[in-house]
């Protein structure tokens, strides 16, 4: 069954030009498609998406509420059948973009990455994976995070429940470093280190690896500008 995609752009010309990539593959279909993030929400009622498209700043309502709102925030679970999100964002413009990963989006990618790029992103969160490209990830918490508002002190008892391993795994994952650059640093099976961030994701009540990255920020376990910390 092809990959059911909808694209939520204000901007029409940017929206045709991903409509003519996705439609070319034998796995996708765009199956709709919004202005905006209230037009979205509206849309996602009456039709079954699996995968949406969402840009970040946009009239009405912008990509942050309206990933708020079809996500149900953070403490949406993958088994819940709802579409999942993936933000698509311009970086440099966008001082949103990680708040939409708090609302509950599984991954962000840039506007103008490579065709085959953003088709294995959209395969990816499909599967249930979370998209955050390592590289990316450190740029955009070192800069997103001193912006969002402060909710007090840190609490680490959730990260208190982990075990010196999983802590170890989970700062790694912080830095953005996938399974397998993690089993050789660590020198374990890439499927030990699948274990352990499983385990980590269940520990946290944590939905995938960018919220457990939004986490490791949040807690103090890693700070912006200091490389995960090490």
């Amino acid at each position: 069954m092809a990959i059911r995609v909808m694209l939520v752009d204000d901007q029409v010309l940017l929206r045709t030009g991903f409509r003519m990539v996705l439609q070319a593959q034998p796995d996708m279909e765009v199956v709709a498609e919004a202005g905006d993030g209230a037009e979205a929400v509206e849309v996602l009622r009456s039709t079954k998406v699996d995968v949406v498209l969402m840009d970040v700043r946009m009239p009405r309502l912008d990509g942050v509420e309206a990933t708020r709102q079809i996500c149900g925030g953070p403490d949406r679970k993958p088994d819940d059948g709802g579409p999942r999100v993936l933000i698509l964002t311009t970086f440099d413009l966008d001082e949103y973009a990680f708040s939409a990963l708090k609302a509950g989006a599984s991954g962000f990618m840039l506007k103008d990455v490579p065709p085959d790029e953003l088709l294995a992103a959209i395969r990816s969160v499909h599967s249930g994976d979370a998209v955050v490209a390592p590289s990316t990830t450190r740029r955009l918490l070192d800069r997103f995070t001193p912006m969002l508002p402060s909710s007090g002190a840190p609490d680490n008892t959730a990260v208190n429940r982990l075990t010196e391993r999983e802590r170890e795994v989970l700062l790694l994952v912080a830095q953005g470093l996938s399974n397998g650059e993690i089993a050789r640093k660590l020198v374990l099976s890439e499927a030990t280190v699948k274990t352990h961030v499983g385990r980590i994701l269940t520990k946290l009540d944590l939905r995938d690896r960018v919220q457990a990255v939004v986490l490791a920020y949040e807690t103090g376990l890693v700070r912006a500008g200091t490389n995960g910390g090490r």
